[in-house]
């Protein structure tokens, strides 16, 4: 395989002490043949002209980072409005919340074209491109216009909706077209697979060949799930830093008499925020036994905090956190532990390993690797349960987790009791399970996977026109 070519929306320098363990696992693969890094700077020209941006290059040992300048009226209509307002929501299910407003969707297409564009000056005919996320699913469109060749995978961290509501999509004909122009589609679940594959042969007379390959437009694609796992020993190192054995020690010296929950979310729709409140509710309200007793600590990080329904939710979650405390906490004891803040990530697994339980319970997800995360910092003498939503992408790998439809709040409150009281024989054999299988499908096996797929695809397949 040649240099491989990493483009987001945003890009990680693996170097940095708060990189992710998706930063370093794709670090070390650009380190490895020599590599670069291609997105966003982050930064808003507020003069500059749409379709325009400046270049800044970097090197991070032997991987060059590069990345682009945005225009406002850019960064308005292509990530604030498209990517955030139009498609985020859609992909989740929730047609009722996306904005498809004037100028977002050209605005896309414009940024695309401008990646594409700046990108294609700087790669080599034996790159492998490897593009991430729903902010740039025309990228390849864009660089095969350009005359590029090279091998282009793509992979999708969100989920991917049934074929009604991707139809729904102003635009969907484009979006589909444009997945054909990557050899390789890789997406979080099988069900987000056979999503594709009902869309691409309903919508667009796709001819299924076998082994995950479509034929339409006169280009074949590859589509198949590749579940994005975690670094294990990167995020289990983490406990030995000076602020998460800080973090553990306050935790467990303030809660001494408590048993924690945990929620680790971006405060987010599509988390199921104000329903796992309510099934908090329900847990106090049904089993009288946890009063004074068990402690919900939620993180709900700020995000996209320019768009009216983040703050509708913020509100509505201030305000069930309000009633709830009120109604039973006592003058020693609140119930909920309501943060709106961006916890630092070295202080996570601290918060992990002192938990009871992890509510895990959105609404629809991608993946959701803080229940990966969870697992991987319980003690196995003494391991915590996992609660998981069967709508995140996780529930089908992690089967013994106790699963829950959030949307059922009496059934959800009860899980959550089952959880506080199951016991040490069954949590340690559920979470034994839990962990070999979060270990041995890791993110390194999630990049060697891909890339060993994106590698063996026959060049016929990329040239088909």
């Amino acid at each position: 395989m040649g240099r491989l070519v990493v483009v987001s929306n945003r890009i990680g320098d693996p170097r940095k002490a708060a990189a992710g363990g998706l930063a370093v696992a794709l670090g070390d693969a650009l380190s490895q043949s020599g590599g670069l890094w291609f997105g966003w700077s982050g930064k808003i020209n507020e003069s500059g002209a749409p379709g325009e941006g400046e270049l800044h290059m970097q090197r991070s040992g032997s991987v060059q980072l590069v990345t682009l300048d945005l225009s406002q009226a850019d960064h308005d209509a292509y990530y604030t409005g498209y990517s955030n307002q139009a498609l985020w929501p859609a992909f989740h299910y929730r047609l009722d919340l996306a904005d498809f407003g004037a100028g977002f969707f050209a605005g896309y297409q414009r940024v695309n074209r401008l990646f594409a564009r700046k990108l294609a000056a700087l790669l080599q005919p034996d790159d492998v491109v490897w593009v991430h996320d729903y902010h740039l699913i025309p990228l390849a469109a864009e660089l095969r216009a350009l005359g590029c060749r090279q091998r282009i995978g793509f992979f999708l961290h969100i989920p991917l909706p049934p074929p009604p509501i991707l139809a729904a999509i102003p635009g969907h004909e484009w979006l589909m077209r444009s997945f054909f122009a990557y050899d390789l589609v890789g997406l979080q679940t099988r069900s987000d697979a056979d999503h594709f594959a009902r869309f691409v042969v309903e919508e667009a007379n796709a001819t299924a060949l076998g082994n995950d390959e479509f034929e339409a437009f006169g280009r074949r694609v590859v589509a198949r799930a590749f579940p994005i796992g975690i670094d294990v020993d990167e995020f289990q190192r983490l406990a030995h830093s000076t602020e998460s054995r800080e973090t553990e020690a306050m935790l467990r010296d303030q809660y001494s008499k408590r048993r924690l929950l945990v929620g680790v979310d971006r405060l987010d729709y599509s988390k199921g925020l104000p329903r796992r409140f309510r099934a908090f509710r329900e847990l106090l309200a049904n089993y009288p036994e946890n009063r004074n007793s068990a402690t919900l600590i939620q993180i709900a990080s700020p995000t996209r905090e320019t768009v009216d329904a983040y703050d509708d939710l913020r509100r509505d979650l201030e305000g069930l956190a309000g009633e709830i405390n009120g109604d039973y906490g006592e003058l020693d004891w609140m119930p909920i532990r309501y943060l709106h803040r961006t916890w630092a990530r070295r202080r996570l697994p601290a918060l992990y390993r002192c938990a009871r339980v992890a509510l895990v319970t959105p609404l629809r997800d991608g993946m959701n690797l803080v229940a990966k995360e969870y697992v991987a910092m319980q003690t196995q003498e003494d391991p915590g349960v996992l609660v998981l939503s069967r709508f995140a992408g996780a529930a089908e790998q992690m089967r013994e987790a106790l699963l829950v439809n959030p949307y059922d709040i009496p059934a959800a409150a009860q899980t959550i009791q089952r959880a506080l009281q199951m016991p040490l024989a069954e949590r340690r054999e559920r979470h034994a399970a839990l962990l070999q299988r979060i270990r041995t499908n890791d993110v390194h096996w999630w990049r060697k996977e891909f890339l060993d797929a994106l590698s063996a695809i026959e060049p016929r397949v990329r040239e088909t026109s």
